[in-house]
């Protein structure tokens, strides 16, 4: 029988034998997946279960340990977003005023909100790759990015993951705090949660740290990554931490300490109306991605660094907070399975990511009128018919992937490798004219460039 979450403080989630089971089972997946080295913390508020394995660094032969900090990626973003509204809620910035108020650098989009900035919804591009980043400012690049030209839509009609926005929410902190944003998050929100700093192209004061891993699937064998993440792209992705270090800011983000006020927690948890994240997320509020189980909303991120995959869950209602770091690409997969083995031994269903091919959109369709090419800033996408007739899409010229249409506009991806469907995204009708302007793949948006 499954172990149950508690329903009282006095009730026992994780006995001693859990944490043997985990402890097995999260080896074997390891070395399944062929990752170095993962960490792994449940918590009910009553019971704490941390775990670790592997290795942290192979090119130094670490150990993986409770405090080792890895690079975090993505999941850097709520903690920039919980720094904006705390300023928010200290009255230094309103959430709905427009960004460009604060930054000029935005003035060709006078009309994006802070709120909209945080929950990707103002329409901004995803942004350059990190190395044409390192060859500017801040601000430059917030100008040479957020232009009416390259807009993606209406501030606050749709959904496109952006990390140029975090770069404007960075530049945000900075302009609102007097303090460059490391310090700020160093100041404000990780020294209250107990967490010691370490970022991306920073010493590390001592405290150890994983390597991204890449690994040869010929071989198995893992050979450390490179970080590759320009300065001003900080507050979007530089943060290392542990799972443990995850754990307390979950405990933030849904009330359980008072790093942030209720109403801040509560209002980061709060969907956006416009925030149809397609293959990301079931929704998105102010920082954080939402998660559908039932009845249940679950908040959290996912942040990939150069090979590594961290993850975030947290769910107000029973208390759970569930926090997972790897060392490698294939960590992704891992995190997969062993949310399968914790819902297995604790009756605890974790979200990992929105449903593929879900029932209730019916059967595949054919949608000839896709095809076309299509525009994310510098990110070029292309659908065109495979060698069947279905459509294929291709970004920057890479290999087509076959996608699978449904009559509701969504899509999925089909991995060449396995044949399975892969969440895709959706594309979208221009209501005036009836045409497909529009397709969100990966919860990016493209507009579209041409009738293909």
């Amino acid at each position: 029988m499954p172990y149950t979450v508690p329903t009282t403080a006095t009730e026992s989630w994780a006995p001693s034998s859990l944490r043997r089971e985990l402890q097995d089972r999260l080896d074997t997946l390891t070395r399944m997946h062929r990752v170095p080295g993962v960490q792994l913390v449940l918590d009910t508020g009553t019971d704490f279960l941390t775990l670790h394995t592997g290795t942290a660094d192979t090119a130094t032969g670490a150990p993986f340990a409770a405090d080792t900090a890895v690079p975090l990626g993505s999941l850097t973003k709520p903690y920039t977003a919980a720094l904006v509204m705390l300023l928010a809620d200290d009255g230094d910035l309103d959430l709905d005023e427009p960004a460009a108020g604060h930054l000029p650098e935005l003035r060709q989009l006078p009309e994006v909100t802070v709120r909209q900035l945080l929950s990707h919804t103002g329409g901004l591009p995803t942004g350059p790759d990190s190395d044409t980043a390192a060859a500017t400012t801040a601000a430059r690049y917030l100008a040479a990015v957020c232009t009416a030209r390259d807009a993606l839509f209406a501030p606050g009609t749709d959904f496109s993951y952006s990390n140029a926005g975090y770069v404007a929410a960075g530049r945000l902190v900075e302009e609102v705090t007097g303090m460059p944003w490391h310090e700020a998050v160093r100041a404000l929100l990780l020294a209250p949660l107990g967490t010691r700093p370490a970022f991306i192209g920073e010493a590390t004061g001592g405290r150890p740290v994983a390597a991204g891993h890449a690994v040869n699937t010929a071989t198995g064998l893992a050979r450390p990554a490179r970080q590759n993440l320009a300065p001003l792209e900080a507050p979007a992705g530089a943060l290392l931490a542990s799972a443990e270090d995850l754990c307390a800011f979950g405990n933030a983000l849904i009330g359980r300490s008072d790093i942030l006020p209720p109403a801040v927690a509560k209002e980061m948890r709060r969907g956006e109306n416009a925030a149809r994240a397609g293959g990301l997320a079931d929704g998105w509020g102010p920082g954080l991605a939402l998660y559908r189980d039932g009845d249940r909303v679950w908040c959290g991120h996912d942040g990939n660094a150069q090979g590594t995959s961290c993850h975030l869950r947290a769910d107000a209602e029973s208390g759970v907070v569930v926090a997972f770091t790897g060392n490698a690409g294939g960590a992704t997969a891992l995190w997969r399975d062993l949310a399968a083995e914790i819902a297995a031994l604790t009756g605890v269903r974790v979200p990992v990511g929105v449903r593929t091919a879900d029932a209730d959109r019916g059967r595949p369709v054919p949608l000839p009128e896709c095809v076309g090419a299509y525009r994310n800033g510098t990110t070029h996408y292309r659908v065109a018919p495979g060698p069947d007739g279905s459509p294929a899409l291709s970004v920057d010229g890479d290999l087509a992937l076959p996608l699978v249409c449904y009559a509701d506009l969504t899509c999925d991806l089909v991995d060449p490798a396995s044949g399975r469907l892969e969440p895709g995204g959706r594309f979208h009708r221009d209501p005036a004219t009836g045409t497909i302007d529009r397709i969100q793949i990966s919860g990016r948006t493209a507009r579209r460039t041409d009738d293909g």
